[in-house]
């Protein structure tokens, strides 16, 4: 199945909200050695941004057993080749000489550094952190973190490594979901602290948009994890129905990331927006929550067919209701779903799918294809 054909008209209907729009993908991964199994190309990620007319990427390796610089080196080699489009960070861990590699890389034309807390098993006040903020606050540059599942809460020092570089730019990966209960708090008084958008939930992402300072959002899909036009489709619904302006979004989608990828001095979009107050959709809440269970049992390869029965069946409203174009949007999205996994039930990719269809059940606000 042409898969990004079929996400194509979600990506094209959040776009044509905000005149103007463009992306630029925080967080990429290059690699093939990555134990979880996952890779990918330079080409590959050249294609996802390519698809998504994206107009360039922060990238980095992914997990590497045997050490990081041959790794950084096929980054930055990657980078030199693709005309501007593959910004290029350094990945150091911390407990293998990573400030030594850090200079060697920004040496070598490395724009920022990424640090992974749950695959090189540290915590940020290890004492191979602190000289690596330093550095990266000395060059005014990025340092995208894993702050996302598998670890424990590292906020705290996050915000601290923060108070400490004010020049260091700090990406908490993932919507910092190990914190995000609280850090939200003290992100307005930390402007060097930042948040990119690779996760899925939306509870998740309706809560950064709505308590972060949206000048302290970047976009991000993750890829190969995810892909930049599918993250897109689902980040900016989100996005949209947390309220934010058509010039909060450009600063989230690519004004705020092409500062960093400059060194340029950040760009505050105004306050956090706040929780919007609307009433329960007890209808969409319903197959919202199905739709959840369907996909952790389908991330943990359960048999998730139940659920997936119960949100059909959830869908299943009078034709002359105000919202019936949206359950009719939710049951093509699990159609496509279903009809993916058919094809080939080893692919990943169709996940994307029962992920997008769970945010429309959450973005009500939000125009679905077809209905503009």
């Amino acid at each position: 199945m042409d898969l990004p054909s079929l996400i194509r008209p979600w990506y094209d209907v959040v776009r044509d909200q905000i005149p103007g729009l463009e992306l630029f993908d925080a967080h990429t991964h290059i690699g093939q050695n990555d134990p979880d199994g996952m890779h990918a190309t330079p080409a590959e990620i050249i294609e996802t941004l390519t698809l998504a007319e994206a107009v360039g990427s922060f990238t980095f390796p992914m997990h590497e057993l045997g050490g990081y610089p041959p790794a950084n080196d096929m980054v930055l080699e990657a980078a030199e080749q693709s005309d501007g489009v593959l910004i290029p960070f350094c990945r150091v861990n911390p407990h293998d000489h990573a400030l030594a590699e850090a200079k060697r890389c920004l040496s070598a034309g490395a724009r920022g550094i990424k640090l992974h807390p749950r695959a090189e098993e540290f915590t940020l006040d290890h004492p191979g952190v602190r000289p690596l903020v330093a550095l990266a606050a000395e060059h005014h540059m990025p340092m995208l973190i894993h702050a996302g599942r598998g670890i424990p809460a590292l906020g705290a020092h996050a915000v601290a490594l923060a108070d400490e570089f004010p020049d260091a730019r700090l990406i908490l990966a993932h919507a910092a979901i190990c914190d995000l209960g609280w850090i939200w708090h003290a992100a307005p008084d930390h402007p060097n602290l930042l948040f990119d958008t690779a996760w899925w939930m939306p509870a998740d992402l309706a809560a950064l948009f709505a308590l972060v300072p949206p000048g302290q959002i970047v976009f991000a899909s993750d890829a190969p994890y995810g892909t930049t036009m599918m993250a897109g489709a689902f980040g900016i619904r989100s996005a949209l129905q947390a309220g934010l302006s058509a010039e909060q979004i450009r600063s989230v989608a690519s004004g705020q990331s092409l500062r960093l990828a400059a060194c340029e001095p950040l760009e505050p979009a105004g306050p956090a927006v706040g929780a919007r107050e609307r009433a329960p959709h007890l209808l969409l809440d319903r197959v919202a929550e199905f739709l959840m269970l369907t996909a952790i049992a389908s991330m943990r390869g359960g048999d998730a067919s139940e659920m997936l029965a119960l949100a059909r069946l959830a869908c299943d409203v009078p034709a002359d209701i105000d919202d019936a174009p949206l359950f009719a949007a939710i049951l093509q999205l699990l159609d496509t779903y279903e009809e993916a996994v058919a094809a080939d039930p080893d692919d990943r990719r169709p996940l994307s799918f029962l992920i997008l269809a769970v945010t429309v059940a959450r973005t009500p606000d939000v125009p679905v294809p077809g209905s503009v």
